[in-house]
């Protein structure tokens, strides 16, 4: 049996916190501010420094010791607690961002006291004046940043394990295709060979050179079987000999009984088709007319291409049949779920009448082998 690679399994990291990618970009966009409120200064002049620079100077310290903690502290506690806790986990983040909020603000408080910004009050009054609007603004921003991160978390997780499941179906589908398809074949390929021994045995006490060649088309046969093309089709030339090579096995049992004639044009020869599949046709023309009729078989297979599809026929003087007598075990029967298992509804085979013969067609679409 040959091996085949798996499909590589779809990558299963976990999505990159938006808070955390938001922390490498605080490192640049602190100091751009700052420097931007610089060049306001000087543009302002040094009258208004002082109010307006003291203003931004506290919205950048309030920003930079709340938001930036509690950025830090909400993706690792979120990422480890969130399936856990469930829906339970927004309690334990209003209690992160309270604290964060109540620190940084007393942070916040005390380093413009050191820096010198706070001019006409103390720390402990900047604090009691800023930390109900920081919280209120700390609890807001925070629970609408987690919120949003979860649900984009676990749409992306969602999105994964869909796509994880989806090429695991795929494969188990392929490989049971590729399952069904080897065991149908299997059951054919056996068929075939008996009925081939069958003829070789009955050659041997009469004709003994001729039972030496028909053991050289035989071995013909059984070089076909081993070399098919894996991918489950083989070009029409090639499945046209097992035809010729069958047919002559079988005129050498049946002799005058059995006559028949091919006629496929050239351009179909590269046409791709099942392994068998005609053959197939041929064996059932052999065994139902020819071993059965005193008067023997005329066999005909005839192919033609049209509208990129491609129908051969199997024509014969038989009494014809039904294909839904037609068990699953049969050689047909098998033709037909191989085909459905290759070409799903795109390939038929169809038994009718025509002129008085038995007429059964194989179609499918034309593909031609490189």
């Amino acid at each position: 049996m040959t091996e085949r690679n798996p499909c590589p399994p779809i990558a299963t990291k976990r999505p990159v916190s938006r808070l955390a990618e938001g922390l490498f970009h605080a490192a640049w966009i602190v100091p751009s501010v700052a420097v931007l409120v610089v060049v306001l200064f000087l543009a302002l002049g040094h009258a208004r420094i002082s109010e307006t620079g003291a203003r931004l100077a506290n919205a950048l310290v309030y920003s930079a010791l709340i938001g930036i903690p509690s950025a830090i502290l909400l993706d690792s506690f979120s990422h480890r607690y969130t399936e856990r806790l469930g829906r339970w986990v927004v309690i334990p983040q209003i209690l992160l961002l309270a604290i964060t909020g109540t620190l940084g603000s007393l942070a916040a408080a005390v380093a413009l006291q050191f820096a010198g910004l706070l001019h006409h009050s103390s720390w402990r009054s900047e604090f009691h004046d800023s930390y109900p609007f920081a919280l209120v603004i700390t609890l807001v921003v925070g629970l609408a940043a987690t919120i949003y991160e979860t649900l984009r978390y676990k749409l992306q997780a969602a999105t994964i394990e869909l796509r994880t499941r989806q090429v695991e179906q795929e494969r188990a589908n392929k490989l049971l295709a590729e399952a069904k398809l080897s065991s149908l074949e299997s059951r054919i390929h056996p068929h075939f060979l008996f009925n081939t021994l069958n003829s070789i045995a009955s050659l041997i006490p009469s004709d003994p050179r001729r039972a030496e060649d028909t053991v050289a088309k035989l071995a013909s046969l059984l070089r076909f079987s081993l070399t098919a093309n894996p991918s489950g089709l083989v070009p029409l030339t090639q499945e046209l000999k097992v035809v010729r090579d069958y047919l002559e096995i079988e005129s050498t049992r049946f002799g005058p009984r059995l006559r028949y004639q091919i006629d496929v044009p050239e351009d179909l020869l590269n046409a791709r088709t099942l392994p068998l599949s005609l053959a197939t046709l041929v064996e059932n023309a052999v065994k139902h007319v020819a071993s059965r009729r005193p008067e023997g078989a005329h066999i005909r297979v005839t192919g033609t291409r049209h509208d990129g599809r491609v129908l051969l026929e199997v024509i014969d003087n038989g009494p014809g049949f039904s294909l839904e007598s037609i068990s699953p075990d049969h050689g047909l029967g098998n033709l037909m779920a191989r085909l459905e298992l290759l070409f799903s509804d795109q390939a038929s085979v169809r038994v009718g009448q025509r002129n008085g013969e038995t007429v059964v067609s194989l179609e499918f679409p034309a593909g031609d082998a490189p």
